[in-house]
């Protein structure tokens, strides 16, 4: 089991930045891909970016240029920088971890953006 706590979110306007973090604990052995999703009031669930184990980084087109994810894989760690945040990037930002077959999530923190 993977256990993923989130921490960083809270309220800004539109235009400032924000930085999340997320540490995996428990079985962390061979954690593969991770990521952020987000999920705005009365909207389905939304990946906003994933890295790889290796590196490699895929992003939703809304936040190209504009928000970057890294991990560190010794400290089981994911992090996303936020910039030039949009009211619309407003939601629950939820880590994602996978590990063989498994998928994990963790229990969300909240961004607001003020315009």
């Amino acid at each position: 089991q993977v256990q993923l706590v989130e921490s960083g979110g809270g309220l800004v306007q539109a235009g400032g930045s924000l930085r999340l973090s997320c540490a995996a604990s428990g079985i962390t052995f061979r954690i593969n891909a991770m990521g952020w999703y987000r999920q705005a009031p009365g909207k389905p669930r939304e990946l906003v970016a994933s890295i790889a184990r290796g590196g490699d980084t895929n992003y939703a087109d809304s936040v190209k240029g504009r928000f970057t994810i890294s991990r560190d894989n010794a400290k089981n760690t994911v992090q996303l920088q936020m910039n030039s945040l949009k009211p619309e990037d407003t939601g629950v930002y939820y880590c994602n971890a996978n590990q063989w077959s498994n998928s994990y999530w963790g229990q969300g923190t909240q961004v607001t953006v003020s315009s």
